[in-house]
């Protein structure tokens, strides 16, 4: 196994957080059935996600990383959008 470098290490974290920070984005836009920001938000997803894989699979340890930024991600994108229960998801059309 080859070493770990610390900035791919990071990059990997960081692209995979903003992976699912963008995924939450993409889901709440197609609860909303906002077409044009659901298909955007598909496709930062996809170039977002496509980094990750490309760098952690010369070496599987990146795994981990991935594993933490995804976590990091959805925490802090479902922190962002909390709304009080019974409220109309984020991206709705106001009443």
């Amino acid at each position: 196994m080859a070493a770990i470098d610390p900035l791919t290490a990071g990059a990997v974290l960081v692209a995979t957080a903003a992976t699912d920070a963008v995924y939450v984005m993409f889901t709440s836009a197609v609860v909303a059935r906002k077409r044009v920001p659901a298909a955007t938000w598909s496709a930062i997803w996809y170039l977002l996600s496509s980094y990750a894989v490309i760098s952690y699979t010369e070496n599987a340890f990146y795994v981990a990383f991935a594993a933490i930024g995804s976590w990091v991600g959805a925490y802090a994108s479902l922190t962002f959008l909390h709304r009080p229960p019974g409220g109309p998801p984020v991206g709705a059309a106001p009443e």
